[in-house]
């Protein structure tokens, strides 16, 4: 695990009170691409309670909020699967 994906998933377990989260730093793969420049490519798994009842353009809002200034800085790409415990 990277500082970055580190950083990533504990803002998230936090912000969310997530009961897992998973990180993947898919950088590598975007080698060469001329926005990998700004940030990283991540993919990210969140199972939070807080999404229960919350439709999925408003639980990939909240991880963004949750991510803050990190979105606007290190994160170039992210790709998100979000779901409430009762949907496992």
């Amino acid at each position: 695990m990277t500082a970055g994906t580190a950083a990533i998933e504990q803002q998230l377990r936090t912000s969310l009170e997530a009961q897992a989260v998973e990180v993947v730093d898919e950088s590598a793969l975007h080698a060469g691409h001329a926005g990998a420049r700004g940030g990283g490519h991540y993919a990210v798994t969140v199972v939070s309670p807080q999404f229960s009842g919350r439709s999925p353009v408003e639980r990939h809002r909240m991880i963004y909020a949750a991510l803050g200034d990190a979105m606007r800085s290190q994160i170039h790409a992210l790709s998100i699967r979000a779901f409430s415990p009762e949907e496992l």
